[in-house]
């Protein structure tokens, strides 16, 4: 995240929710991206700028002045800008919003820079509820069995402990070494919230072969447990890059899986074949809330309306049945 060229007061809210609210750097990251496309809008809107191209616009000298004089009418240009410009859907819009509303709620009533909150009354499009994409019972054994070459062990490990646990890929990657205690991890999750795994016979099992094989870390990353081939911490686009690998080999490449498609097949597979419910799911994926693991109940629900609908008669009207004597 450069932010070299970003105006002090948005480096000090940025600074402010990572270091005081606790937000990822990730999280930070996507503020700072959302906000940024933000000023350089407000630098046309308010003709603040010459500058033509808008990705090359400089927000470094935008001082504080412009942000007393918006109003609700201008985040509502902002959303349409956003919509018919850059063809934002509603999911990024809804974002979008979010930080602008986190970022006027500071400076109204943290460090007090501007008298009126004009994100107050700013409405979120509506999101469609989608379930979750995931592999079935028979396409995750395909992969597991499709896993193969230099790094088998390590790549078999890290691929079952995302099916069988449902941990974030940040999650995976930060996990250390000291942090296991036989069927336990801990890792560090969102907002830098740390959260116990359990892990099952297969977890253990697939962490203790690859422990034989581990090789010797460098010293920087000595207590990282999975390692790449440069014996640092792996990286969250090596596990992205594997993961396709192995995903090809599978045959399921197609399916456009990713390792958080992998954190949903685990919820999906424990929700449908195990007895938890729906408060023990959001336990062991970290949920801040209960209505983001809401979305799995759906699934039960989604299948049953798909056998009733597969019923040869479901499409026998009245048409189609014969005359009463």
């Amino acid at each position: 995240m450069d932010t070299f060229n970003a105006p002090s007061l948005l480096i000090d809210f940025l600074n402010y929710i990572e270091t005081i609210k606790g937000k990822s750097q990730q999280t930070v990251s996507e503020y700072f991206l959302d906000l940024r496309i933000f000023y350089r809008f407000c630098a046309i809107r308010f003709k603040l700028t010459d500058e033509k191209v808008f990705d090359e616009i400089d927000i470094s000298s935008l001082s504080e002045d412009f942000l007393q004089n918006i109003k609700l009418r201008d985040l509502h240009a902002f959303v349409s800008f956003i919509d018919k410009m850059r063809g934002n859907n509603n999911k990024t819009k809804a974002r979008k919003i979010a930080s602008l509303r986190s970022y006027f709620k500071y400076l109204e009533g943290v460090v007090n820079v501007i008298d009126k909150n004009p994100a107050e009354n700013l409405e979120t499009p509506k999101i469609e509820a989608r379930l979750p994409v995931h592999l079935s019972l028979e396409e995750s054994k395909r992969l597991l069995k499709a896993i193969d070459g230099k790094y088998k062990t390590r790549d078999y490990a890290i691929i079952t402990i995302f099916l069988n646990c449902g941990v974030r890929l940040s999650e995976l990657v930060s996990i250390d070494i000291d942090k296991i205690k036989d069927d336990t991890l801990t890792v560090i999750g969102k907002g830098n919230k740390e959260r116990t795994v359990y892990l099952n016979q297969a977890c253990v099992r697939v962490i203790n072969d690859y422990l034989k094989e581990r090789p010797d870390p460098l010293e920087s990353d000595k207590k990282a447990l999975f390692l790449s081939s440069r014996r640092t911490r792996i990286s969250p686009k090596a596990v992205q890059h594997l993961l396709n690998k192995h995903l090809t080999v599978a045959g399921l490449m197609d399916q456009h899986y990713s390792p958080h498609k992998l954190r949903h097949t685990a919820a999906t597979l424990m929700y449908q074949y195990g007895d938890v419910d729906i408060r023990a799911l959001q336990e062991i994926l970290g949920h801040e809330s209960v209505s983001t693991t809401q979305i799995y109940t759906h699934i039960n629900s989604e299948r049953l309306k798909k056998a009733v609908d597969s019923n040869p008669l479901s499409g026998i009207g009245s048409d189609d049945s014969e005359d009463e004597d």
